[in-house]
């Protein structure tokens, strides 16, 4: 095999791309990575995932202390905010991640080719002028942000979530367009550092897509920690001024406009996938009409041999779900069998506290016409939860009415996103709520409240 000669090449060093190349590196196969960016790790470890959890921690913190500490008897005086010094926490969060990602390419063999790729033909990729062979050929780009029409995004007034990692001051006033993930996260970040923060929705409820109780609970908590919220409503216009940025706001359903100022605009109404820049249409690949790239069960697409994962092809766009399907087909291209669960795949919201979902919800449920029984379980009654001083919300699981088979899992409250793997564990392996309020959970822990919940199914739950 030549030096330009691969088994696998992956295009795309972001979570699905980078575990995909490092999996078939380890079952014995010759492997390159294509990244343009200057750091390994994509969105996600860049301008994604890890810097936006580093600024939540640390914004939470800064929120404890300035009013939570007392509570628990420890008095704080004298604080202060350094942003420079948080972004410089976040900077050093992402330069130990992506370095780590690198040290892993070098421990596996694996070649970066540095620079944009694309696929002139079947077997081959193109990066910066050089092309290159390759036996197999995964996509792995991710995903871009979406742009709302009428609104242009220059990342100083009006930001994307890239934008909204890098702000150099916290604005006096934040409007957030979309009360998804991403915005809900990004959002609580600047008001926990002292901003009035606006989030516009154009559904009329919050975290499309999620259990619409467990949604509606998160909206409340987010009030009461001084979001404002504007749901269904739709921006029309924004425009940045030498200081404000002044938006056009109507109701979704129809009506008067009226207007709205803010400093910065964060835009995060979503994500599509990254395909345009990879020359597909010569390659023969077929795209949906979302520019989402088809593919079989096996993650191959219209042309043999070309594979696509993660943001690039249907389903969440989260990056354990593209880690998961890039180790599934490394192992396949070795010979070997995969499989993945997508109703295994656990969702999680980063705001304090966390939501956290695995499974069906309650609206899908109805809207199949499965019956089902619910067991939920308070904080406010969990002793860990009161220890912490953290007893907002509840977890909920929904449970088939005849087999008792966990179907669904939802879950607001602190640690929600790590109590949540303990659910997907359950429903990978078929459990019952009795299976999970048979199992013994130590005292005293936030996990208790899943045991209890999984009590509530059967109307027996110990501590209500």
């Amino acid at each position: 095999m030549s030096d330009k000669s691969y088994d696998v090449i992956v295009i795309g060093a972001g979570p699905g791309g980078y575990v995909c190349a490092i999996r078939a590196a380890q079952l014995g196969m010759k492997v390159a990575c294509v990244e343009k960016r200057t750091a390994l790790g994509g969105t996600c470890l860049n301008v994604g995932c890890i810097p936006s959890k580093a600024l939540l921690a640390a914004s939470e913190k800064y929120e404890s202390a300035g009013h939570h500490f007392e509570d628990m008897g420890v008095k704080v005086s004298g604080l202060k905010l350094d942003l420079p010094k948080m972004m410089s926490f976040k900077g050093k969060v992402i330069a130990d991640n992506t370095k780590g990602i690198e040290f892993l390419f070098k421990k596996n063999k694996i070649d970066w080719l540095k620079g944009e790729g694309s696929i002139p033909a079947p077997g081959k990729v193109a990066v910066n002028g050089e092309t290159y062979d390759a036996r197999h050929i995964v996509i792995a780009t991710g995903s871009d942000v979406t742009p709302l029409p009428g609104i242009t995004i220059d990342e100083k007034q009006i930001v994307s979530s890239t934008g909204a990692l890098e702000l150099e001051k916290v604005p006096d006033h934040m409007v957030v367009i979309g009360a998804g993930v991403i915005g809900l996260e990004l959002g609580t970040v600047w008001r926990r550092l002292g901003a009035k923060v606006t989030v516009i929705e154009y559904l009329d409820r919050i975290l499309p897509g999620m259990d619409l109780e467990t949604a509606k609970a998160t909206q409340k908590v987010l009030e009461k920690q001084g979001i404002d919220f504007k749901l269904g409503s739709k921006v029309t216009s924004a425009e940045a001024g030498k200081k404000k940025v002044t938006l056009s706001i109507e109701p979704a359903a129809g009506g008067k406009a009226e207007s709205m100022e803010g400093d910065i605009v964060l835009v995060a109404v979503g994500r599509k996938p990254h395909t345009a820049s990879l020359g597909l249409d010569k390659a023969g690949v077929k795209l949906d009409n979302r520019g989402r790239v088809e593919t079989n069960d096996h993650f191959e697409t219209s042309i043999k041999g070309i594979y696509a994962i993660g943001d690039a092809i249907k389903g969440a766009m989260l990056a354990h779900k593209a880690e998961d399907e890039g180790v599934v087909l490394a192992e396949m291209l070795a010979g070997q069998s995969g499989h993945i669960d997508y109703d295994c795949i656990p969702g999680v919201v980063y705001t304090h506290p966390e939501v956290a979902a695995v499974g069906k919800t309650e609206e899908q449920l109805k809207e199949a016409g499965i019956a089902y029984k619910v067991g939920k379980f308070p904080f406010m009654a969990n002793g860990r939860a009161r220890s912490m001083n953290a007893t907002d919300g509840f977890v909920k699981i929904l449970a088939d009415a005849k087999t008792d088979r966990v179907l669904g899992v939802h879950i607001l409250g602190a640690e929600a996103g790590t109590m949540i793997a303990e659910c997907v564990l359950a429903m990978e392996f078929g459990a019952s709520a009795e299976d999970i309020a048979r199992t013994c959970h130590a005292h005293p822990t936030l996990n208790e409240a899943v045991k209890e919940a999984a009590l509530a199914v059967d109307g027996r739950p110990i501590h209500i």
